[in-house]
């Protein structure tokens, strides 16, 4: 018997540039995880789904981007709309992949700077160095939001939405 992909799962929309639901992310529910299987599972990639190309929430982000001229990168979905809900509205994730030059691209014709945030555990530590490197070498002013004692921004939000706006307004250089 073949099981359904996304059970037990909350499922998360992608969008396209334009609005258009083009794929879906389904992550495990808490009490359904039992580490034996990835947290998140997604759509196959397809000519319209490409996750390298895409980054969650960009439609609703875009006019807030170009007026803040500042791009706030997360991790994940959660990271996004916990960052969204806490009043920053100029947030776009990778959904988990790595930064990529089609993103950059993306967003170079909104801005020139990335305030960064991802994950405080080593693969996000390792995904950050990548991050600076290829967004530097693209003509990016880097930045990084600290977040203290806070894993991710998805935390740092649901603790107040206070610390997360001051820890992207007081990111430093990279």
């Amino acid at each position: 018997l073949l099981a359904d992909r996304f059970r037990g799962r909350i499922m998360f929309p992608i969008h396209n540039h334009f609005g258009r639901v083009v794929g879906f992310t389904g992550r495990i529910l808490p009490q359904l995880d039992t580490g034996d299987m990835g947290k998140y599972v997604n759509s196959p990639e397809t000519p319209i789904f490409n996750k390298s190309r895409l980054l969650y929430g960009f439609w609703q982000s875009k006019n807030f981007i170009r007026e803040a001229e500042s791009a706030f990168m997360v991790e994940g979905q959660m990271d996004f709309l916990m960052s969204w809900q806490a009043g920053v509205k100029n947030v776009v994730a990778t959904s988990g992949t790595a930064l990529t030059p089609d993103h950059l691209r993306v967003l170079h014709r909104l801005t020139e700077e990335l305030v960064l945030s991802f994950d405080s555990d080593e693969a996000g530590s390792a995904a950050s160095e990548r991050a600076i490197d290829l967004a530097e070498a693209n003509d990016f002013s880097v930045k990084i939001a600290k977040l203290d004692e806070f894993k991710d921004p998805a935390e740092a939000a649901q603790a107040g939405a206070e610390k997360l706006l001051t820890a992207v307004k007081t990111a430093v250089p990279a």
